[in-house]
């Protein structure tokens, strides 16, 4: 729901929290396409088995600004689908065999969702409701038993005991996020918005209700002995400053504490300008901060976003896929737009064991206006933390696929907020697939080690280690079990050492240990 925002363009010379990160990978994307996939964007997603399962959103592109158009009933996704990315197939039921209620709710846009084991939860949405006669916010938290509706829809059989319902004044939010940190759910920012999206404001007809939650609520999810959810436990913090935002990016992380987390970035709009919020805050179980000192330029509208963990050297990265933003880069210059542009924007949000932040604009971009309203959706097979924080060290150095974005807003240009046109956005059918590529560093280690530096890490089959004058005399190679697999002597004198390893396992962590000097060399081998 885009405000009207006043065109302001200019060079930005001060670099706020822009900083270039030495960031340990890449990102590559392949696009694949699959036979008579839709467009769709600003959709619940849950996946079973490879499978995924796409529920509501939209199928057309950026809202039309005429109150008439905006949000148009025939734009609704009123079917369920379920797409397999590696076999390339797709298939789809209608929601017309569930309750009115769930229906309803089932087909409207940015819905937050959560998905716990087999369950997934989606909560709130907006859209056109026949029973209301009227747009309106939905007042529902439904749950899914996804591998069970997958197998349902693939085998074209009734799925309709699989969804659980109930309502809830507290679950009437659009546009926020839900999370989980340990076994409690976070409900964070968003809007109850009631009537149709007017670009002249509430006082114009038609006219409507917007309420921002301002708040982060808090509660216990279980199921009862029928299956439907119930809430337990319910709290809020309240906090106009901080929470009033919505159709943002927050996403899970491991803090420098080591425990689970929440981070809050960006979203919109200020209380005092039709502009962007730049500060982030931090949560943890029982509190949140802003992170004072950091802005985040890039991604202000929600995005595909990929978040990794490194417990080896402690730092979180958070890698962001276009959608729109206030500030961009042309010509390796940052930009800034005030009305808030589509980009092409690939970049990582970095936070260290010091909790100092830094934001590095990737070196590829996507190869058109996309992201807004567009998912990242992991392999399943990749390692992660029980909030679905994928842990870095445990992926593989070479290319490896990570996950697929699909969907989301495809723009035809970076601003188009100020037209009726139909044909200057789409939702995308467009499937990227992801794929991380850990780059090949030397190892610089501390000045107080007998060991100046190892490298290539990772490596495929020899290592170069450069020694001081303060001669170690043998080292140790372990697996990550803490078995010894080999000792090395080493030579007097001999300040360069080359190793052949090839008769290690591939694909693996190994730890290199000097006990002359008690150091621990952490390296991966392809």
């Amino acid at each position: 729901m885009k405000k009207i925002l006043y065109f302001v363009f200019s060079l930005l010379f001060s670099f706020y929290s822009y900083g270039q990160a030495n960031l340990p990978f890449e990102i590559e994307l392949d696009t694949m396409n699959i036979f008579q996939l839709g467009g769709i964007q600003s959709y619940a997603l849950g996946q079973s088995d490879g499978k995924w399962l796409i529920v509501g959103g939209r199928l057309d592109g950026l809202h039309k600004r005429q109150p008439f158009a905006s949000f148009d009933p025939a734009g609704n996704n009123n079917n369920l689908i379920v797409i397999d990315p590696t076999m390339k197939q797709k298939w789809s039921a209608p929601l017309s065999s569930l309750p009115t209620n769930i229906q309803e709710q089932l087909s409207s846009t940015n819905m937050e969702f959560y998905q716990s084991g087999d369950i997934l939860y989606c909560i709130g949405g907006y859209g056109y409701s026949a029973t209301a006669n009227d747009h309106t916010t939905y007042p529902y938290l439904t749950a899914i038993d996804v591998p069970k509706t997958i197998q349902s829809i693939i085998n074209g059989t009734n799925f309709t005991s699989n969804f659980k319902q109930i309502q809830n004044s507290k679950m009437q939010v659009t546009g926020g996020k839900l999370k989980k940190v340990n076994d409690r759910y976070y409900l964070l920012g968003g809007q109850k918005f009631l009537g149709r999206y007017n670009p002249m404001g509430p006082n114009n007809g038609p006219g409507f209700i917007q309420e921002y939650t301002n708040s982060v609520r808090m509660f216990d999810l279980q199921l009862d002995a029928n299956n439907s959810p119930q809430i337990l436990n319910f709290t809020e913090w309240i906090d106009t400053p901080l929470f009033h935002r919505r159709d943002y990016n927050a996403e899970a992380q491991i803090l420098s504490n080591g425990q689970e987390g929440i981070m809050m970035f960006s979203g919109v709009f200020r209380t005092d300008a039709n502009l962007p919020y730049l500060n982030t805050i931090s949560i943890d179980k029982s509190n949140y901060k802003e992170n004072s000192g950091f802005k985040h330029l890039l991604h202000n509208y929600h995005c595909p976003v990929i978040p990794l963990y490194s417990e080896a050297n402690k730092s979180m990265y958070n890698i962001f896929f276009g959608g729109i933003a206030q500030y961009y880069y042309e010509n390796g210059v940052l930009m800034k737009d005030d009305n808030v542009p589509f980009v092409k924007t690939i970049s990582c949000v970095s936070r260290n064991k010091n909790d100092s932040f830094v934001e590095t604009k990737l070196g590829i971009e996507l190869n058109e206006y996309l992201g807004a309203g567009a998912e990242f959706i992991p392999i399943e097979s990749i390692s992660s933390y029980t909030n679905h924080v994928y842990k870095y060290d445990d992926i593989a150095s070479n290319r490896e696929l990570i996950g697929y974005i699909y969907g989301g807003i495809s723009s035809t240009a970076a601003n188009i907020f100020f037209s009726n046109g139909n044909d200057l956005s789409k939702a995308s059918s467009m499937i990227f697939k992801v794929y991380l590529k850990k780059k090949a560093t030397s190892q610089v280690i501390e000045t107080n080690s007998s060991v100046h530096s190892i490298y290539p890490n990772p490596f495929s089959s020899d290592i170069n280690i450069e020694l001081a004058d303060d001669m170690e005399q043998y080292l140790h190679i372990y697996n990550m079990q803490g078995q010894r697999l080999k000792s090395i002597d080493i030579l007097r004198n001999s300040h360069k050492l080359n190793l052949n390893l090839t008769d290690l396992p591939g694909s693996s962590w190994y730890l290199l240990r000097f006990p002359h000097s008690n150091h621990s060399f952490k390296l991966y081998k392809n």
